[in-house]
């Protein structure tokens, strides 16, 4: 299984260190070309106006629209969580546009509010550590989009067809359990409910 990281800003090295502690093979994306041949995409954390720029510039914005229409899974982290949002609060324009979810940007506060919480997340059994920085939430869900936690009364962690997306930063905790969820949602083709596929992780 040959999983990519968006490698333009970002905890890159985290991702794709996850990535391989699953034992599925990580491959870094700079450009439209790395994108051939992988099985899904991880989005992770940084800026997502900075990150939406960086897209611009290396032409990557209709290739990674494609790559999520023809069905590839995909897992946005932090901002990765907005460029997969379909509305942002305070924006007109979206970003990638594929989750049917309305997001507000940096919602548990500046980077001074940063925080670790325990949450308890549909289809993992063990609560789960979470590392919240500048960290945005899912205001609203579509009617096929699976709320897996929420935290505070925020969705912070959703599924919807090929496309995971969460609030917070999992690569910084050294628990691999979620990135292993979308490793599972790759393999089984993203079809399976989320609490019958990954209930023994």
């Amino acid at each position: 299984m040959k999983i990519g990281v968006l490698a333009l800003q970002g905890a890159v090295r985290e991702h794709v260190q996850a990535i391989q502690a699953c034992g599925a093979e990580a491959v870094v994306v700079k450009k439209a070309a790395d994108l051939s041949e992988l099985d899904g995409l991880v989005l992770p954390g940084g800026e997502s106006t900075a990150m939406r720029r960086l897209i611009d510039r290396a032409d990557l914005l209709e290739p990674l629209r494609q790559f999520a229409d023809n069905g590839k899974p995909m897992f946005g982290t932090c901002a990765g969580l907005v460029l997969l949002a379909k509305e942002i609060e305070g924006q007109d324009m979206a970003h990638l546009g594929v989750m049917d979810i309305t997001v507000a940007r940096n919602s548990f506060g500046r980077q001074v509010d940063s925080f670790e919480a325990d949450l308890d997340i549909a289809g993992i059994d063990e609560p789960f550590p979470a590392v919240f920085i500048r960290a945005p939430h899912i205001v609203s869900a579509g009617d096929d989009v699976e709320v897996l936690c929420e935290y505070g009364g925020r969705i912070v962690l959703a599924k919807s067809g090929p496309f995971l997306g969460c609030s917070f930063h999992p690569e910084l905790t050294g628990d691999h359990r979620l990135m292993q969820l979308f490793l599972n949602m790759v393999e089984n083709g993203a079809l399976l409910p989320t609490g019958a596929a990954y209930s023994k992780i």
